[in-house]
């Protein structure tokens, strides 16, 4: 990682934002790797009392981008999502959900993440698949 912080530090960064909203955790974060949860509730829910698939969506964009985070220089380089698709293939409905983004491609100027998403009983919810963009600040 190029970047030293603490899961303290990482799940600072989410007040005031969506993923504050969304009660996005960090649980574990390393060298091309992103460990997190969040919960399923009445702000996560659609109104059939499941998981809604675009907080699934959110909670992988923000996992992958973190992960891309901590692989750059963040003085020199920004970090854009430019692409995110997703296979739901079960529901959930209470509890937490667990998203592990683990890095399957890292070129200079792009990063490509695998994102699962599971149920407390380690089931999958969903998997994506999340492109990056690295660019150059100016």
């Amino acid at each position: 990682m190029k970047n030293n912080f603490t899961i303290e530090d990482l799940n600072n960064l989410n007040k005031n934002t969506l993923m504050e909203s969304l009660g996005i955790e960090y649980l574990d974060a390393g060298n091309g790797y992103v460990k997190a949860r969040m919960p399923v509730d009445k702000k996560t829910l659609q109104p059939m009392g499941i998981l809604h698939g675009g907080a699934s969506l959110a909670f992988a964009e923000t996992i992958g981008s973190l992960g891309s985070s901590l692989l750059i220089n963040l003085d020199k380089y920004d970090v854009r999502g430019t692409s995110l698709t997703a296979n739901h293939v079960k529901s959930v409905s209470k509890g937490y959900v667990y998203g592990f983004a683990k890095i399957i491609h890292r070129g200079k100027y792009t990063h490509v993440w695998n994102i699962d998403v599971k149920n407390e009983n380690d089931n999958l919810i969903s998997s994506s698949r999340l492109t990056i963009m690295i660019i150059e600040k100016k």
